[in-house]
């Protein structure tokens, strides 16, 4: 892979990872789309850590915050920190709303891997799941925040995360969906999501590295640096302008692009 293919996969990756439109269905897309060799799992690492550190640096401070008050809990002293319980409570949902993908992807990754990576897949959940996304953003999304989650809350958004596995599904995506159809507000949904999505591409991460290094495989590390960065920089602007944007934002436009994107597969595959 070339310089050319890492930059452009890298920037597809930043700027897919955290809008509700599937980074998974376009790392899949586009090698197919321009012919070109399967990008490898060392740049599937080095892109995910580029993801990675962008959405740790966004919530550096609430992420700090809720590390400390999540480790006080386990002694019994949230309360003696500043919006403690608030934030240890944050964490557990964090941690809770991670299991069920963290189970679903041992237990199915293979079967994902081998059976649902197909265009016509991609095609039926993009647009399935856009057009929810859609219908549940109707609702107004103007409703609580993160702190005022309900456990039933947090466990339906751990849930749909897991059914994000399925490539075209978007794991932000079907999360906000879910959010917003809990009543949260479009915001929340969408914090909750990229605070969740931490966990879950630390553990793809890791096991990415444990394949890779299991592989064997050759590394050009002057592209994967570049693939890091890239990743790094356009996942950071993104979530930073699609946040900000929410205030004024509905989610039309993704649910659009989502039906137009699997028109254009079901038009070239079928």
């Amino acid at each position: 892979m070339g310089w050319i293919e890492t930059v452009l996969l890298a920037l597809v990756q930043g700027l897919t990872e955290f809008l509700p439109i599937s980074s998974s269905a376009h790392l899949i897309l586009v090698p197919q789309f321009f012919d070109w060799p399967d990008q490898g799992l060392a740049f599937d690492v080095a892109v995910h850590f580029g993801t990675l550190s962008a959405v740790l640096w966004y919530f550096r401070h609430e992420v700090l915050e809720i590390l400390r008050a999540w480790f006080a809990s386990l002694v019994g002293r949230a309360a003696t920190i500043d919006n403690g319980e608030a934030n240890a409570r944050l964490g557990w949902a964090i941690l809770i709303a991670t299991i069920p993908v963290g189970l679903a992807g041992l237990i199915l990754h293979d079967f994902i891997g081998e059976s649902l990576r197909s265009p016509l897949v991609i095609a039926a959940t993009t647009a399935v799941f856009g057009v929810l996304l859609w219908v549940f953003d109707r609702k107004g999304g103007v409703g609580g925040d993160e702190y005022a989650m309900t456990w039933r809350t947090v466990v339906l958004i751990g849930l749909a995360q897991a059914v994000a596995l399925i490539p075209g599904t978007s794991r932000s995506g079907i999360t906000i969906t879910a959010g917003l159809a809990m009543g949260l507000s479009r915001k929340a949904a969408a914090r909750f999501s990229f605070l969740i999505s931490i966990p879950v591409i630390t553990l793809a991460a890791g096991l990415e590295t444990v394949n890779l290094v299991e592989a064997g495989e050759a590394v050009n590390w002057l592209l994967l640096f570049l693939g890091v960065g890239v990743s790094a920089v356009s996942a950071y602007l993104c979530i930073k302008v699609f946040l900000s944007a929410l205030d004024r934002l509905s989610m039309f436009p993704f649910m659009v692009y989502r039906l137009v994107l699997s028109g254009i597969l079901l038009w070239v595959f079928l």
